[in-house]
């Protein structure tokens, strides 16, 4: 199998397909969509928590002469 190794510096737009175009064996059931999109709000919590952390971190300690 070949791989392509060619990499374009434009940006490329990624889109979403309407449920009614995707083929049967990638539908997904609304609670599994929901578990999903609720999964992926608790890791975005924790990575922007993580960066919080990181940015006090960075921050200096001034101490008073």
């Amino acid at each position: 199998m070949a791989h392509s190794t060619h990499t374009s510096q434009a940006p490329e737009q990624l889109a979403l397909l309407s449920p009614g175009d995707l083929p049967l064996q990638f539908r997904l059931d609304k609670s599994t969509r929901e578990r999903g999109l609720a999964h992926i709000a608790a890791i975005k919590a924790q990575l922007a928590a993580r960066a919080e952390a990181r940015q006090g971190e960075a921050a200096p300690v001034r101490r008073a002469a």
